[in-house]
């Protein structure tokens, strides 16, 4: 892995790639090429002129940046308003920055003071780059920004390429989508204040690549808030994407003297979509999640929000968490309804102070009966959230987003607190402060049930910047609290799987994954979700929720859900003994496989719309260790036999593993070329092979 440079034509070489840039004679960036190394003598930067007074360089050749203004009349990366109300940008190229695994290429305004820095990193042994920018003001007077995306990219051929996406919901986020772009443009976006219900802050582009083979370019947008993914393809066949934050209602004011250092996109280009998938979910292992357990398996949880609901009290919370360490549950978590006025979504967000109705004696004596059963414990908030029937809200009813001209948007029942303003940061912030100095808590689950509406926030000159420093100010206060509570983990959660993105996983410790916990949907639900997400972060629960018309077994459920990480959130007093007994059975398995799961590479064999049956294999580093899970709930036909064939295990090790009571002894090229056949008919199909090396 190394920087190189030749001639002002700098070349990122990751492991298997050369990604090339380069600056010409007039200070014009350019994109040189993305794909197999070659010999880094032979790239430079090829003059090209004006096509005709309709079609222009700027227009034509690809850069890696692209300013508003002059003749450039497709899509901008950076459009800025200076004090004069100028809105063009023409740069000058100051130089480079090349240390280690490091590139800064500084540029800055012919005219105006305004510094912008395109900044690279890459990572040994890994295929991937972090792109980002840095907008400097070396005035006085202030530059706003109206369009500020952190990359472009433009990819070799001039064939058209699919672009596959998300395009979910509630209940069903994730749910992929594949658009061949032959002209025109595509968008993915969100406007909601948060990421990832629908559209997916990535772009995955190809020609017809599949799990194993064909160039796959892909990248991801750091970063929780709005964003827009733009994508185009022109009448010379160059496709280009860029990706940043959503122009929609956006602005950034930069005043004088200040730095902006945009969120970050991590980018690659692979071979098939399971190594981008295995290369993203070690990338973020590594540099990714917070440090304090990046490399820790996450522990088995227990939630008892659908066992109770609002009704918690310390009795029956006692009596779940005696049931679920009985299972081997590791943490048990107290969902909502602890706090406040809080007996339904009515009333109490805002106000986290303990239910003394509910819990006399404060928290403290849950807590102790948790922990003396050998459990640590969670718990639920919604800081961001306030109900109009709250003290909170009744002492400050300025801190929600609002237009005094316009009625206000209750969804759920609740307002969005205006966290642009410090006196709302310092109120969560010591609120939760106090919540944990005062309790023996290690869980958090951070929640955010609705998005964004009357955004209006008196307090900022410039109104539109809500959105980003929305997001700004909630990472802000995760990563105090992280600072100053380094034994709590945080679970992202927003209405299910709407903050889910890399962005948040650069704070939080995990995400919940979806609000559907239906074993049949999460399915494809998790399919999606691991494309270009880290399974180890990916909570999936065993619940009571089995689907109206598709029921699933408890073992069938557990097979689901074991293959992220685990949670259990059915109503364990409903729960006879065999059930419990099979609860105990697969939570001791999932802590024998577990660090396969989280930490292991993924490969998707069999998948279920396409093949009927789900098919998914974790193997570790050194290809000694194997889990399997296979699952299906019903194929059609009179199906006899299906052939398995296992993959990513090495062809000249021997393995063995038990299938259907029989004892399998096999080498990996038999098991990956051949496979073995089995008798999947009928519902709640399920089987985990654990394969180690003989």
């Amino acid at each position: 892995m190394a920087v190189i440079v030749k001639n002002n034509v700098f070349i990122l070489e990751t492991k298997n790639t050369h990604y090339v840039l380069g600056v010409d004679d007039y200070g014009y960036n350019h994109h040189l090429h993305w794909g197999k190394k070659c010999n880094a003598d032979d790239y430079f930067v090829e003059k090209i002129g004006d096509e005709n007074s309709n079609h222009t360089m700027l227009d034509e050749f690809k850069q890696e940046y692209t300013f508003f203004g002059s003749t450039v009349y497709r899509e901008c990366d950076l459009k800025v308003e200076f004090s004069d109300k100028c809105r063009e940008i023409n740069v000058k190229y100051l130089g480079y920055e090349a240390e280690d695994n490091l590139l800064k290429l500084h540029f800055a305004d012919n005219h105006y003071p305004l510094e912008i820095t395109l900044n690279y990193q890459i990572f040994d042994g890994l295929d991937i780059i972090s792109r980002w920018i840095t907008l400097k003001n070396t005035g006085s007077e202030s530059i706003v920004a109206e369009r500020l995306f952190c990359a472009e990219f433009s990819f070799p051929s001039v064939k058209p390429y699919t672009f596959k996406n998300t395009n979910g919901a509630w209940g069903g986020e994730f749910l992929q989508t594949s658009n061949v772009l032959d002209g025109g443009s595509l968008v993915f976006e969100s406007r909601k204040g948060i990421s990832s219900h629908t559209n997916s802050p990535y772009f995955i582009a190809h020609q017809n690549a599949d799990e194993k083979s064909g160039d796959v370019y892909f990248g991801a947008f750091a970063y929780s808030g709005n964003f827009k993914v733009s994508a185009s393809r022109d009448l010379y066949g160059i496709t280009r994407t860029s990706i940043g934050f959503n122009d929609f209602d956006f602005e950034y004011c930069l005043k004088g003297g200040e730095t902006f250092e945009s969120p970050k996109v991590f980018c690659g280009l692979t071979q098939g979509f399971g190594e981008m998938s295995r290369q993203m979910n070690k990338f973020a292992v590594d540099y990714v999640f917070p440090k304090q357990f990046n490399d820790k398996p996450l522990p088995v949880l227990y939630n008892s929000w659908e066992a109770v609901w609002f009704d918690v009290n310390s009795e029956n919370q006692s009596a779940l968490a005696k049931l679920a360490a009985d299972m081997g549950v590791e943490l048990f978590v107290m969902d909502d309804g602890w706090f406040s006025k809080r007996n339904d979504d009515h009333a109490g967000l805002g106000d986290w102070f303990v239910n003394k109705d509910k819990f006399p004696n404060g928290l403290g004596d849950l807590i102790k009966n948790v922990n003396d059963l050998g459990m640590d414990f969670g718990i639920w908030v919604e800081p961001e959230m306030v109900n109009a029937d709250s003290d909170l809200f009744r002492a400050h009813p300025d801190w929600a987003y609002h237009y005094d001209t316009r009625m206000a948007s209750e969804l759920r029942n609740q307002l969005v607190l205006n966290m642009t303003r410090r006196d709302v940061q310092e109120y969560i912030f010591n609120l939760l402060d106090d919540l944990l100095s005062n309790n023996n808590i290690k869980y958090i689950k951070w929640d955010m049930n609705r998005p964004l509406s009357e955004t209006g926030a008196e307090n900022l000159d410039y109104p539109k910047m809500i959105w980003y420093l929305h997001t700004k100010a909630v990472y802000d206060i995760v990563d105090r609290l992280k600072e100053k509570h380094p034994e709590v983990a945080f679970e992202s959660c927003a209405s299910g799987g709407g903050r889910s993105d890399i962005g948040a996983l650069q704070h939080y410790d995990q995400v919940w994954t979806s609000d559907n916990t239906d074993a049949i949907d999460r399915m494809v639900i998790q399919k999606g979700f691991s494309m270009l997400r880290p399974l180890k972060a990916m909570r999936a629960w065993v619940t009571d929720i089995e689907g109206i018309n598709k029921p699933a077994s408890l073992d069938f459920r557990f097979n689901i859900a074991m293959q992220g990480a685990l949670g259990i959130g059915g109503n364990l007093t409903k729960y006879s003994s065999g059930d419990l007994e099979i609860c105990k059975k697969n939570i001791a398995l999932y802590k024998k496989i577990r660090s396969l799961v989280q930490f292991g590479n993924l490969y998707r064999i069999l998948d279920i719309d396409e093949d009927e049956v789900l098919m998914n294999q974790y193997v570790n580093d050194d290809k000694t260790k194997s889990v399997v899970f296979i699952a299906a709930n019903g194929t059609r036909f009179y199906k006899k036999r299906i052939p398995l064939r296992f993959d990513g295990l090495d062809k000249d090790k021997c393995y063995t593993f038990e299938f259907d009571g029989e004892i399998i002894v096999k080498s990996g090229a038999y098991l990956m070329e051949v496979g073995i056949s089995a008798h999947i008919r009928g519902v709640n199909y399920n089987r985990i092979l654990i394969l180690e090396e003989k």
